[in-house]
């Protein structure tokens, strides 16, 4: 069994306070061991993945799926290139949804704009082909309709 480091040191490589530690704990992005004492114990994988859970957050990743994504390294051992590139490979899959939806956004906006948010009838983002109208007249989604 791995000695590991205390909460205290992990905190001062990692950059983060002790309690921004054990709240990344609590959604699985650290999962240390206890020692006889009961105090949780860090290996050198666990300050990786903090790293990397960190760079996903700025990246605008939520940590339920960045946990999900860290659930297929080994808990035994540092994650190794190939470790990396297998999440790596979901991300990137995810990174271009996004960039789809944000091209589809961007080549879209000019018309959402256009309408004004009053007359909801010409809008490609939230109304197209007038499907509120359904619903009845007037800025149906403003309204509380859900799109």
């Amino acid at each position: 069994m791995r000695q590991g480091i205390a909460i205290g040191e992990l905190a001062e490589r990692s950059g983060l306070a002790v309690s921004a530690i054990r709240f990344y704990e609590t959604h699985g992005i650290v999962q240390p061991l206890r020692n006889q004492g009961g105090h949780r114990r860090y290996g050198k994988s666990d300050l990786r993945r903090l790293s990397f859970a960190m760079i996903a957050q700025q990246l605008g990743f939520p940590l339920a799926e960045i946990a999900r994504h860290l659930t297929a390294l080994p808990a035994d051992r540092a994650p190794d290139r190939q470790d990396w590139e297998q999440i790596a490979t979901g991300f990137r899959a995810e990174i271009a949804t996004r960039i789809a939806a944000l091209q589809k956004l961007s080549d879209t906006l000019d018309g959402c704009i256009g309408c004004g948010c009053l007359s909801l009838d010409r809008c490609a983002l939230y109304n197209p082909k007038d499907s509120a109208a359904r619903n009845g007249s007037g800025p149906r989604y403003l309204m509380g309709d859900a799109p």
